[in-house]
């Protein structure tokens, strides 16, 4: 069950956003065909916090708006431990799956396309990940974040089992 907290984009946040795909795509009439541009772009803090958005409009600068602020209103908070994820995770979406794993210091983000650019902006340093299922990257980009939201801090596991952070780590 993945967690649904939100997380309000505040005004003082400095959010970094970066675009992952841009479509033409079409639309035919009685009086010819109609282009438009479709947007799908990644909003982070850098610190753990990630969304994703979608938009669409006439003009490109438009539709990377629009999925701008999309992806504002979709932001979700991850753990983060020591520049990496805490442990591994299975993330999957429709028919794109991702696993990622967690690396050692100076490894960087090993990723491709659409996962590098999630991880990146949510601020993660080393990582290892593998898109197993559909390369769409929709599905990729909402596989990864299912992923991140999936993860569970060691203080939270620890809380949870009512136990201390060093019999967590001893057991």
């Amino acid at each position: 069950m993945a967690r649904q907290d939100r997380v309000k984009a505040t005004v003082d946040q400095e959010l970094k956003d970066k675009l992952v795909s841009l479509n033409r795509v079409t639309k035919v009439n009685k009086g010819g065909r109609t282009f438009s541009f479709s947007a799908l772009v990644v909003v982070g803090d850098g610190k753990g916090k990630v969304g994703h958005g979608m938009g669409k409009a006439r003009d490109v600068q438009q539709s990377i708006a629009k999925a701008v602020d999309d992806a504002k209103k979709n932001m979700h908070a991850f753990p983060l431990l020591n520049g990496t994820i805490p442990h591994e995770q299975l993330g999957k979406y429709g028919a794109g799956k991702v696993l990622i794993k967690p690396a050692s210091a100076g490894t960087g983000v090993i990723a491709g396309g659409p996962m590098r650019a999630v991880l990146e902006i949510a601020g993660i340093q080393n990582v290892l990940a593998k898109s197993q299922g559909s390369s769409n990257p929709h599905n990729v980009v909402k596989a990864t974040i299912d992923a991140l939201l999936k993860l569970r801090s060691p203080y939270t596991i620890a809380s949870q089992r009512g136990i201390g952070i060093k019999e967590l780590f001893e057991g």
